[in-house]
């Protein structure tokens, strides 16, 4: 059985890879929080990705990297600064240093935040990030370019919108993907014969979404689940908004309004 590296595998979306992934890989898990209960074919490192010589035990024999671990909102440039972009490269250039083959990382749709949702993009468009946080994921998917490239290292960056069971505002109705179908994404980074460096949303198939995902077709994903299913209650319990406030109108949300320790997940 392949193993696999998840960093920041304490966190949400590491906790939902974990059941998606268990007994497909065995997996080797990281982040700076214990993990107190771990199942078969799993193991737990201590690990800082800011700390460069603690990430090279974890690249010895992997088959690849799911990089998850950062800080996972709008912050202060510091944080933002040593665990998402610094701890990021370290990160990229412990597995090249391995010559591990294949890197998968946990992209944002706030890389692209202010563009207006009147406006449906593909992954060609030129970045707008809508944060500090957002400008983390666009130096990232620029990274994954450059070790591709220079390197030979295979890399998929997921723009992920939100990930949860099931959709719980109207904003997200656009953006969600079900554990399930981030998952499918997951394993097409991990496996995929033909890939070098390519770019998707991690979407599910949301019939209000913003993104053309047609590059994630391309590589073989078919979405299982549909955000439309939990519309009219989602719908039924949602607010009054103002649509001339700028959190309404542009993709991001309030990411493009906050300034430091805030934005929702997503």
């Amino acid at each position: 059985m392949k193993r696999i590296l998840i960093t920041g595998a304490a966190g949400s979306i590491g906790t939902f890879l974990r059941k998606t992934l268990r007994g497909k890989y065995f997996l080797r898990l990281s982040d700076i929080k214990p993990i107190a209960s771990l199942s078969d074919g799993e193991e737990f490192f201590d690990a800082d990705v800011t700390d460069a010589a603690a990430l090279a035990p974890l690249m010895k024999n992997i088959h690849g990297v799911v990089h998850l671990g950062g800080v996972s909102r709008e912050d202060g440039w510091e944080p933002i600064l040593n665990i998402n972009i610094a701890g990021t490269y370290n990160v990229f250039e412990a597995a090249r240093a391995q010559s591990v083959e294949r890197l998968v990382f946990a992209s944002s749709n706030h890389a692209i935040g202010f563009y207006p949702r009147s406006q449906r993009i593909g992954v060609d468009v030129t970045v707008r990030p809508d944060s500090r946080y957002g400008v983390s994921k666009a130096f990232a998917e620029a990274l994954g370019s450059l070790y591709a490239d220079k390197y030979g290292m295979r890399v998929l960056s997921i723009r992920i919108g939100n990930v949860s069971e099931k959709p719980v505002d109207v904003r997200r109705l656009s953006i969600w993907v079900s554990p399930r179908d981030l998952s499918q994404l997951v394993e097409i980074g991990l496996e995929h014969p033909a890939l070098r460096n390519e770019i998707v949303y991690g979407v599910s198939d949301n019939a209000r979404g913003w993104w053309d995902n047609s590059n994630a077709s391309r590589l073989g994903y078919v979405p299982a689940d549909r955000s439309e299913d939990y519309a009219p209650a989602v719908l039924a319990a949602a607010p009054e908004s103002s649509p001339d406030s700028l959190a309404e109108r542009v993709q991001g949300g309030d990411f493009a309004m906050v300034e430091k320790g805030g934005g929702a997940p997503g």
